[in-house]
């Protein structure tokens, strides 16, 4: 009977503590869908904010050792130093770029102008008959076999210019409306990155602590994702305004229209990998000779292509250093892929979350690393 007795209890100190597992097993699962929800409204309700909160994040990392040695001038009394590392970053990229952005527009405005003007000239010559040497090309067999000759020229063009203006107009509405959202965006990022400036190891050592994986993984990832995400920058962005300068100043040398303008274009197209600043020069140059400047258009085309083009061999050992940088497909494809999704900021988010996915590889690799080169030993 004792022994029966004892049975009994033992059964259902068993069901007892089945029943517990069971209970704290539904309350975990029943936690971790509540939690999943949640995050997703949350995310869902804060999407407008995300892109100037993960730029926050980065560029807090990049200026991380300027707010280290504010710090020591002011005590370390962490939010005037946050403060003033805010206040430095506005007066040594805000201001300059508003100062160049007023100076583009200026000059954009200033080009259409002139070239409306040179193409309404160059129709009068037309019709005063000076323009002798389009008449001959009118003229000339090739064209006649083309079917060129019956196309009314003066209309067409006249058409062309009507439209560039109304394309011009759509194109000041729409970089209007994209400067808004950018101010917006550029407000929000400071103000994220003053937190991240004050509580940023706090935050991180939470996220660690919340974080499931190994503490050797966590810190190889924040170390890698911060050296990828300087070199990106710096090999992308530095060197692509560095171009931008050069080729700017080329311009102006030569007395070309616009040097600001052309050279914001450069600096954009820099930022594209196997593009860069011939797309621009190149073009220049051919019309300087078509217009008898024949040295100043070979010199120019020198510069681009030979001085200009080929910085990025001096300038990438110097800027990127020891930091990780990425294949040059890589950096293109997220490059263009970070523009079409995330707009005029996409340059700066594609590559930063191309370095994300690197490092998680990076990691992936050191974890399962003898898994894979057992893999490759049964092979």
């Amino acid at each position: 009977m004792e022994n029966e007795t004892q049975h009994g209890k033992s059964a259902n100190e068993a069901d007892k503590q089945s029943t517990t597992v069971r209970r704290e097993r539904m309350a975990r699962y029943f936690l971790l869908i509540v939690l999943v929800i949640t995050a997703v409204f949350f995310v869902n309700m804060i999407k407008f904010f995300l892109l100037p909160v993960f730029l926050a994040v980065v560029f807090t990392g990049l200026f991380y050792p300027l707010y280290r040695q504010i710090l020591k001038v002011t005590r370390n009394r962490q939010s005037i130093s946050a403060f003033l590392c805010c206040f430095i970053i506005i007066l040594g990229l805000l201001v300059p770029v508003y100062v160049i952005g007023d100076l583009v527009a200026r000059e954009a405005i200033e080009l259409y102008e002139s070239a409306e003007d040179g193409v309404r000239q160059f129709i009068r010559s037309i019709e005063s008959g000076d323009a002798r040497w389009f008449a001959s090309l009118l003229d000339s067999r090739i064209v006649g076999l083309l079917g060129l000759d019956r196309i009314n020229w003066q209309a067409t063009i006249e058409d062309i210019i009507k439209n560039s203006a109304s394309m011009l107009g759509s194109v000041i509405n729409k970089a209007t409306r994209e400067t808004f959202i950018l101010v917006v965006h550029v407000f929000i990022l400071l103000f994220a990155m003053f937190y991240f400036f004050r509580d940023g190891e706090s935050i991180l050592k939470r996220l660690k602590y919340l974080s499931p994986l190994d503490e050797r993984y966590e810190d190889e990832f924040i170390n890698k994702f911060g050296s990828m995400s300087r070199a990106t920058i710096k090999g992308v962005l530095v060197i692509a305004i560095i171009k931008g300068v050069l080729g700017g100043l080329t311009f102006w040398i030569f007395g070309i229209t616009g040097p600001i303008l052309w050279g914001v274009v450069m600096v954009i197209l820099s930022i594209i990998p196997l593009v860069g600043v011939w797309l621009v020069m190149i073009p220049a140059g051919i019309v300087m000779m078509v217009m008898g400047d024949v040295w100043q258009g070979i010199t120019i085309i020198l510069i681009g292509v030979v001085f200009i083009g080929n910085i990025d061999n001096v300038l990438n050992p110097i800027l990127v250093g020891r930091d990780t940088g990425m294949h040059e497909l890589l950096i293109f494809l997220s490059t263009i892929g970070g523009l079409s999704v995330f707009g005029i900021m996409g340059f700066l988010v594609g590559p930063m979350i191309a370095s994300m996915l690197v490092t998680l590889l990076h990691v992936y690799s050191i974890e399962f690393k003898e898994q894979l080169e057992g893999g490759k030993d049964d092979r």
